[in-house]
């Protein structure tokens, strides 16, 4: 039988407000003063809160109503990947999803370790891709550039556009179990982004990197990643195409 941890049991939290057109349970957490996570709920009034975006609700809370609420943003505009959050059961992007719902509960990305509130400790999501080595590797020096065929640089769509805000990681339940040593569908969609660029000359080392049980074959092909995937990418495609140049190199 699987049963949670005492200490993970959510409790009620606070209630601000009393009425309002939009609700917004929001998953708070300090590990400072050891007690249980709790959701606490904000009535809001919609006229208020401007661009009417998630992330602009989220904001006007924690400027006008509860300024203990941490949680990470910075562009607004589904570039920098830092407000991905679970969003009514989807991980998603708070400044890309409209309000266009009476109610939200917002909890932190899953199956990662709860810094504070919204806010998830993704060191070993970055350590991973740092292991991928994220760049160009060739030792042949071009006199002023390395030049890309238009055909190779169309290689590149759908990969390069992967913001490593880590929704489709963490929606992942082969990442969920196996985190610290599977890759997970971000990392390996941008190692397949620098194994398919013609102009790195690594592709042999980069394959034989991956060729791990753990690494790269935990992935079941469950599409949880693609379907969750804020900019429409396909990370499940990207690791079947690594499968198949494993098995033809």
């Amino acid at each position: 039988m699987f049963t949670l941890p005492a200490n993970s049991i959510t409790t009620k939290g606070k209630t601000f407000g009393i009425e309002g057109d939009l609700v917004l349970n929001i998953y708070r957490w300090n590990g400072d003063d050891e007690k249980n996570p709790s959701i606490n709920t904000y009535h809001l009034d919609k006229s208020k809160i401007g661009r009417l975006m998630l992330l602009d609700a989220i904001i006007y809370i924690k400027n006008n109503i509860d300024p203990t609420l941490t949680f990470r943003r910075s562009c607004a505009e589904g570039i920098c990947g830092s407000c991905s959050m679970n969003i009514n059961g989807t991980n998603g992007l708070a400044c890309l999803t409209p309000i266009d719902k009476t109610e939200y509960n917002v909890y932190p990305l899953p199956h990662m370790n709860v810094v504070k509130d919204l806010v998830v400790d993704l060191k070993p999501f970055f350590e991973q891709y740092k292991s991928i080595k994220p760049y160009i590797v060739n030792d042949d020096k071009p006199e002023k550039e390395r030049i890309q065929s238009q055909d190779d640089r169309k290689k590149l769509d759908g990969l390069y556009e992967c913001i490593l805000c880590a929704c489709c990681s963490t929606s992942c339940p082969s990442y969920w179990w196996n985190g610290d040593k599977f890759l997970g569908p971000a990392i390996l969609l941008q190692a397949y982004r620098w194994i398919v660029d013609s102009r790195d000359n690594s592709t042999g080392q980069r394959l034989s990197d991956l060729a791990d049980k753990f690494k790269l074959y935990r992935c079941h092909t469950i599409m949880n990643c693609t379907k969750t995937c804020p900019k429409g990418l396909n990370p499940a495609k990207a690791i079947a195409e690594i499968k198949k140049l494993q098995v033809s190199k």
